[in-house]
């Protein structure tokens, strides 16, 4: 039975998830940056990233937004603030300024390779 677990632990979870880049080295580098993700390049068109709690990887092509259907990666931080002053300086865009939710405050941003994000906090403000 044990030799079964970890097929266990992954069933019907999400395992990886891969998106879309214009350019996969300036996703590189804006995560590596921002967020501190790992990363791992599988030459010019494919980088896959591991953020410490999830895999995945950016391939060469057109992103889609959440405007257009694409889904969403919601992102936690503890402070807003400083993590989307880091994403400005970085090259990132807000695609939707910081609001309010039940529940906390985010933010939307686009990377420099074309995908939008979200970053989330249960706090107030900072």
């Amino acid at each position: 039975m044990s030799g079964q677990e970890p097929a266990v632990k992954h069933e019907r979870r999400i395992d990886y998830v891969e998106f879309a880049s214009r350019d996969p080295s300036a996703s590189r580098r804006f995560f590596e940056q921002v967020f501190g993700w790992r990363f791992e390049d599988y030459g010019p068109d494919y980088t896959a990233f591991d953020d410490g709690g999830l895999q995945g990887g950016f391939f060469r092509g057109e992103p889609a937004t959440s405007g257009s259907g694409a889904p969403l990666v919601v992102l936690y931080a503890a402070r807003l603030a400083p993590l989307q002053a880091a994403v400005l300086a970085q090259g990132g865009m807000l695609s939707k300024a910081e609001f309010t939710f039940p529940g906390g405050r985010r933010f939307q941003f686009l990377e420099p390779g074309g995908n939008e994000l979200a970053v989330w906090s249960e706090r107030d403000a900072d």
